[in-house]
């Protein structure tokens, strides 16, 4: 397998990965750290108002983009490389009576299907470091937006490699294999564009996410028993040993979650 298959089955991978029944029950329909109310501080960060044209990369099943659109009364255009995602954003938007506000289009984040300059500002929530050309993606990112545009992003960092115990373990864990050092992030950004960097540790969010998930694992056990969970391939005692072992490297400060808000140069 080439290093370029490799990339794009680790992108399919967590694309199919947050469609599942099993992420659905252990994340609801919130995946990342922080939830909404990570997701509205940052739109506060932003400054997002009413007048804005809001990207959301990597939109998942629309509930930051229509929690954006309801507590700021932006646009929020989504894309997601999930055609299932995108169904059920459209869904939840409707059913927020946000519809007239937000627009949902399936898609790759490394090549956006969007004209130059078009939106004023970005959100990318857990999702930069499934992207496999991060250096193209953080040009595209910066190509979509105005000058002086506003990115803001939340994501799985590594301060170093995954231990061998985990590296092959769930596919979540293949999502985070794909991430970088703060740093390494601020780097591509920068060299895309991007300037006057606003960077948080929010590891805290990352261990009680983790806890919230290390909780629900009865829940999944019982549904699993019950034939109301397909839990696939997956070994849900392994499952616990890696979220303990996870937990660990949070601890460590090896596994991090950071916030950064920069403006496009």
């Amino acid at each position: 397998m080439t290093d370029t298959m490799a990339e794009e089955g680790i992108a399919l991978c967590c694309a199919i990965f947050y469609q599942s029944d099993l992420v659905r029950a252990l994340l609801g329909n919130v995946f990342h750290p922080g939830g909404l109310a990570l997701t509205r501080y940052l739109g506060e960060c932003l400054g997002l108002g009413s007048g804005d044209r809001v990207l959301d990369a990597a939109c998942g099943r629309g509930a930051s983009a229509v929690h954006l659109a309801e507590q700021f009364g932006c646009h929020v255009t989504g894309v997601d490389y999930g055609a299932e995602n995108i169904a059920a954003a459209e869904a939840h938007a409707a059913e927020h009576r946000v519809a007239h506000l937000t627009t949902f289009r399936q898609g790759d984040a490394e090549g956006l299907p969007f004209e130059t300059g078009r939106f004023d500002a970005m959100i990318s929530e857990c999702s930069f470091c499934t992207f496999p050309h991060k250096a193209r993606a953080a040009a595209e990112m910066a190509r979509v937006l105005k000058p002086g545009g506003r990115l803001g992003l939340t994501d799985m960092t590594l301060n170093s490699s995954l231990p061998d115990d985990i590296q092959s373990l769930l596919a979540w864990v293949a999502c985070v294999s794909g991430a970088g050092t703060p740093e390494d992030y601020r780097s591509a950004l920068q060299a895309a564009g991007f300037a006057d960097f606003r960077m948080e540790d929010r590891r805290d969010l990352l261990l009680e996410m983790l806890s919230d998930v290390r909780r629900k694992f009865l829940g999944v056990e019982l549904l699993a028993g019950l034939g109301g969970l397909d839990l696939g391939d997956l070994d849900l005692k392994e499952a616990k040993r890696v979220a303990r072992r996870v937990d660990e490297l949070i601890m460590d400060g090896e596994v991090g979650y950071t916030l950064i808000v920069a403006r496009r140069a």
